[in-house]
């Protein structure tokens, strides 16, 4: 019922900074972001396609460069007028691979990508970030059952979780989350399963709670509601439409 009542936009006047901002879950949550009054900021690795997303979200600043250059990371940090109210990481896909068959030097990157760059971001973020504001890290639920392929992927989903609750003390009183999404339906997925990917989508249609698929849009709201809701750290929030509960 309308009451007559404006409901102010939550984020109104804030900043967000988005490390990965240019596509998927890391653009649809500077999308949401937006909606609810923040400026944003983004980073990514694709010069285009950062000024595609740049320009369509008004982003008053936004920078291409790969977020495990550590140097420039930290270069993107001290520019940043400060301080910045809530940082999100997204960046760095899955890698699956038997112990046989693993290519060492990917695997080095993928380490880097999922615990040396939250590291580096939370360091910068412990003076960047103003009191109570957020940093968000985006993990996964892929690798917490056992599976042949799975020894890096179950290692690095083991330690996010961990590494959030530390950085959540350390870093105090800067609040710092995990979501860890199951599938969600985005760019990055479609180049992973390639022409499998609808029968992916259809799979989880017929066998998840929800009866859909999860799409980035649905991360994005839970991202802004860690930001928003003050009473929240150190805490790892699943976001999977009930995956784990139905696949063996």
């Amino acid at each position: 019922m309308d009451n007559g009542t404006t409901v102010s936009p939550t984020l109104r006047g804030q900043t967000v900074v988005v490390i990965g901002g240019s596509s998927g879950i890391g653009l649809e949550t500077a999308r949401r972001a937006r909606a609810e009054g923040a400026g944003v900021v983004i980073t990514g690795r694709d010069p285009e396609r950062l000024r595609r997303a740049a320009l369509e979200l008004d982003a008053p600043r936004s920078a291409a460069f790969d977020a495990t250059d550590f140097e420039r990371l930290k270069r993107f940090f001290d520019e940043l007028p400060a301080p910045v109210d809530h940082v999100l990481v997204t960046a760095g896909g899955p890698y699956y691979a038997r112990l046989a068959d693993m290519d060492f030097e990917r695997a080095r990157r993928h380490v880097e990508q999922h615990t040396l760059l939250p590291l580096h971001v939370a360091r910068n973020a412990a003076a960047g970030v103003r009191p109570g504001g957020t940093l968000l890290f985006v993990g996964g639920t892929g690798g917490r059952r056992p599976a042949v392929g799975m020894a890096l992927a179950s290692a690095l989903t083991a330690a996010l979780p961990a590494l959030t609750k530390v950085l959540a003390l350390e870093l105090a009183p800067v609040r710092v989350n995990l979501i860890a999404p199951g599938f969600v339906d985005t760019p990055l997925s479609a180049t992973l399963l390639g022409d499998r990917l609808d029968e992916r989508r259809a799979q989880l249609r017929k066998t998840l709670p929800i009866g859909r698929v999860v799409g980035p849009e649905d991360v994005a709201a839970l991202a802004v509601h860690l930001m928003t809701n003050t009473a929240l750290t150190g805490a790892t929030y699943d976001i999977d439409g009930g995956q784990q509960l139905v696949e063996v």
